[in-house]
């Protein structure tokens, strides 16, 4: 726990925000400062003494600003080992200076990317001596402090005002620790860049949060992301490992939406238990709950419109974890926020990951996001019956859900309302059977409603089942073998059936 002085510092950044109270703290210990460009200038500004380093190198800035710290009197000053003989020798025979602390902050490479710049710009955003520097003075942490990143400044000034003007090895092991991540996430950026293989995978997320627990208490939990920018939190405690997924599945929901009515879904472990859309937030609530309005207790829930205060007394009364909306009136958020623990979250209209990753065997599976909604223009109809406009509705409606429900699943719809749904199912036969053993257990006639299936039916088996519960219309992605079988049937018994041609499994 020996403190090492500072007795000089290189000082080159980008972001200067927070850097005065350092260069002043540092001055006051009579460090030696070294710099370039305008960080020299700032420090000058200061009324605080700064070598160029073009002074201590004997070259200029060249190329534009390209070229700068790239010199063994700079990187001599960094890496050399303080305890060994032979580099205190070649230190003192080319007369190099020792620099004991590196502050750097990088070209804003990512931010460049993100504004739409041109590629020229962009490139000139790769940092080369920054990074040089970075991992340079992380290296030879045993004597040398790295401080990466603006998002390091404050730690480091707390660290040398505690301990006069010095630091202890244990603290700049960890500087050297955030450095390294400084610079694997900067490559990281840059290789993403300019990648157009896809067999090539590569991802760094900062700012990891620590979950009160995983799935189940025995497990850690961490969630990596950035969820201040897709909601503002106005109430509750906080969320966990199971809260974010079902709030991952009901975003995904939701999103099929979008352009939809007042749309209302109740979510339990991933999957909807009910949702409707209707004239207003409140009608669509109480209908997705009269889906199932057992499972729904405990659940999250989730709307595309503005919760008011008509809707908010009728939740008030269900036990629920989460409430999402992309707006509460105002005494509707004080209403929902009656209850101590419940969770109330403003959801922001921000681009979500293309690509779905996770873990399998000893790697990652990676796909992309199955972004395709069926519509219209997606259906076709393979039966002499067609399908009338509101069941066409329907038919949609219930595909939407479909798509987000875990594999094997049958959703039964009618007037754009959830009647009941078969999910993880083992076969496709036991999860209609389940769908309609939920449907009779609410009391829904099923006359007239219609069927969506996230795969196709190899058999005529469930079709026959749907018939005999009262299902007029039918949509699947078709592509069986035997799809004629089910036709055939449904052409024998007046049921309307369309293809879309898309699978929707969801594992």
């Amino acid at each position: 726990m020996s403190i090492k002085k500072i007795s000089s510092a290189l000082i080159s950044v980008f972001d200067k925000d927070g850097l005065e109270p350092i260069v002043k703290k540092l001055h006051e210990q009579g460090v030696t400062f070294y710099s370039t460009g305008g960080t020299e200038a700032f420090i000058k500004d200061l009324g605080i003494p700064v070598v160029p380093v073009e002074d201590v190198t004997s070259y200029p800035s060249i190329l534009g600003g390209r070229v700068k710290t790239l010199h063994p009197k700079v990187f001599g000053g960094i890496l050399n080992r303080q305890d060994n003989e032979s580099d205190v020798q070649q230190m003192q025979e080319y007369n190099i200076p020792q620099i004991d602390v590196v502050i750097v902050d990088l070209y804003p490479f990512e931010k460049t990317v993100a504004s739409g710049a041109s590629e020229a710009d962009i490139i000139e955003k790769i940092d080369i001596g920054g990074i040089s520097l970075i991992r340079a003075a992380a290296k030879n942490f045993k004597d040398t402090v790295i401080v990466a990143s603006v998002n390091e400044y404050a730690d480091f000034l707390d660290v040398i005002t505690k301990n006069n003007g010095g630091t202890t090895l244990e603290e700049r092991k960890l500087f050297a620790t955030k450095a390294f991540h400084t610079s694997s996430h900067y490559d990281t950026a840059i290789f993403n860049y300019f990648n157009q293989d896809e067999t090539f995978y590569k991802e760094s997320v900062s700012n990891g949060q620590v979950l009160r627990y995983g799935e189940n208490p025995h497990q850690k939990g961490f969630f990596f992301g950035e969820f201040d920018k897709m909601f503002t939190k106005l109430h509750g405690k906080e969320l966990s490992y199971n809260n974010l997924l079902d709030v991952d599945a009901a975003v995904n929901l939701i999103g099929e939406f979008k352009t939809d009515g007042p749309t209302f879904a109740i979510l339990k472990h991933n999957n909807a238990c009910g949702i409707a859309t209707r004239n207003t937030v409140k009608e669509a609530y109480l209908d997705a709950l009269a889906g199932d309005p057992t499972s729904a207790f405990g659940g999250v829930l989730i709307t595309n419109a503005k919760i008011d205060k008509a809707a908010a007394d009728e939740i008030n009364s269900l036990f629920c974890e989460v409430v999402i909306a992309p707006a509460y009136d105002d005494d509707a958020a004080a209403v929902l926020q009656e209850k101590k623990n419940r969770i109330l979250l403003v959801q922001h209209d921000v681009t979500l990951p293309t690509k779905q990753v996770r873990t399998c065997l000893n790697g990652l599976l990676v796909q992309d996001k199955d972004n395709i909604t069926d519509n219209k223009e997606h259906l076709q109809t393979v039966t002499i019956t067609s399908p009338t406009t509101q069941e066409i509705e329907d038919l949609i409606f219930a595909s939407k859900i479909c798509k987000h429900t875990k594999s094997n699943t049958i959703v039964f719809a009618k007037n754009k309302q959830l009647f009941a749904s078969g999910t993880g199912q083992t076969s496709r036969v036991d999860a209609l059977r389940h769908a309609i053993e939920k449907a009779v257990s609410f009391n829904f006639e099923l006359n007239g409603a219609v069927m969506a299936s996230d795969a196709f039916f190899p058999f005529p088996d469930c079709v026959e089942l749907a018939k005999n519960a009262g299902i007029t219309a039918v949509i699947q992605p078709g592509g069986s073998i035997k799809d004629e079988l089910s036709i055939n049937y449904c052409n024998e018994n007046n049921v309307a059936m369309v293809f879309t041609g898309t699978r929707h499994f969801k594992h």
